[in-house]
């Protein structure tokens, strides 16, 4: 029996696909292994959404090599679509975004013949590669991947160039695959995508559609959408959250500038105009809705009285968390060839004074919970703690053992950041 260790880097979308390969291979006999292990086989699903992405892409394939200079090295994803021609000795299959779910059949022949394997295509306009995963070991939220692909070519990003053009999964399957999901007892599921509301862009449907025929499932008690465009909030999607509480009080949505003058750079498709006024819809609908988002700080021609503004306006929002990236140069973007780009320290700097805010945000946030009744799906147990989330994704430490995989009403009692703590 051959071993494998998978590593993921990046996004939700990549977590879902390592999970479905180490499915596949599982169920081909390979003895599934950590990372860090010797191991016949080592998986590497690369990322490249920013410089230090491509860096510790290449850093963990290298990594491998070394590890076992006899075992079969995997790079596949995002860093090699973005690097075709990325070649290195040890490195023995290479593939991009297609053909994940050939793996059993690339490693066979790879065995078999004991000669690299080189799967790159110049167009990534392809139908979208169905993946069916009916459990996750360890967790209790599952993701489904619903879409793939982006179009929106924001001005900073290769992920459009990476990830070719929107496509979804079919309807019927997805149903399929979260009604099979929650009969193997996953009772909170994660809608995931590269451009995930533009579900059924190139089919005869759309997000609003695929959210009403999931509400529907039976017992289904928790449903998350990873991350969502303002722009695809449309009446009709906020008209299915308002009407089922299966959904969740969280949504995660990308601000990646608080003035207009950086959105207009970053070819974003609205302006803070646009954002608030939706903003303020979504809480008329869920007052007690968490928002988090995603800030790009540092962009080109940024300058400091707009990073001022961004900190601004994301008070005025009131985001519950804020993830923030300084901006990363990705070559073949139009982002690269912008005047005025600001200096490593000074993105450093902004970058930390952000997450400050974040973090000031986040507590008090907590804080409107104290001494409130919640409900929390419980995770793991450790140090004497049982850990989970509420559905507005509060991180609770309750102590107490309690039984994994089930719901618990608690009351939180007290702020001790980054957790709520609870009896």
């Amino acid at each position: 029996m051959k071993s494998v260790g998978i590593l993921t880097l990046g996004c939700k979308v990549n977590t879902y696909e390592s999970e479905y390969v180490m499915n596949l291979l599982k169920n081909a006999g390979y003895e599934i292994k950590d990372f860090n292990d010797t191991c016949d086989v080592y998986i590497i699903n690369t990322c490249t959404v920013t410089n230090t992405s491509d860096i510790k892409s290449r850093k963990m394939i290298r990594k491998a090599i070394k590890k076992n200079p006899f075992a079969c090295v995997v790079a596949m994803g995002c860093f090699i679509e973005a690097n075709k021609e990325y070649n290195i000795e040890g490195l023995d299959i290479v593939i991009g975004n297609k053909d994940k779910s050939k793996i059993v059949e690339l490693l066979d022949e790879y065995f078999k013949k004991q000669e690299q394997i080189r799967k790159i295509y110049n167009d990534v306009k392809i139908d979208f590669e169905d993946m069916n995963i009916e459990k996750f070991p360890g967790r209790t939220r599952a993701f489904v991947k619903i879409q793939d692909g982006c179009e929106n070519f924001c001005s900073y990003c290769i992920i459009p160039f990476v990830r070719g053009k929107c496509r979804s999964k079919n309807k019927d399957k997805v149903i399929e695959e979260i009604t099979s999901l929650v009969n193997n007892n996953y009772y909170e599921v994660v809608l995931t995508g590269i451009h995930t509301g533009n579900y059924g862009v190139d089919l005869d449907t759309n997000f609003a559609e695929l959210l009403k025929e999931i509400v529907k499932i039976k017992g289904l008690k928790r449903l998350r959408i990873s991350s969502i465009e303002i722009t695809e909030l449309t009446e009709e999607v906020l008209s299915v959250i308002k009407e089922n509480e299966i959904i969740v009080d969280h949504l995660h949505i990308p601000l990646q500038a608080g003035s207009n003058e950086v959105l207009k750079l970053m070819n974003r498709k609205y302006d803070l105009d646009y954002f608030f006024n939706k903003i303020d819809t979504i809480r008329k609908i869920r007052p007690n809705i968490s928002i988090t988002t995603d800030v790009i700080v540092g962009f080109p021609g940024e300058t400091e009285e707009m990073f001022e503004k961004t900190i601004e306006t994301c008070k005025k929002i009131g985001f519950t968390k804020i993830h923030v990236f300084p901006y990363s140069e990705r070559k073949g973007t139009k982002a690269v060839e912008l005047p005025n780009h600001i200096e490593p320290n000074e993105k450093k700097r902004r970058a930390r004074k952000l997450l400050e805010v974040s973090k000031e945000l986040e507590i008090s946030y907590y804080q409107k919970h104290l001494n409130k009744e919640v409900e929390v799906l419980i995770e793991e147990y450790k140090d004497g703690y049982s850990l989970g989330h509420t559905g507005n994704y509060l991180p609770v430490k309750v102590n107490k053992k309690l039984d994994h995989n089930t719901f618990v009403k608690v009351t939180i009692k007290e702020i001790e950041y980054p957790y709520c703590i609870a009896e």
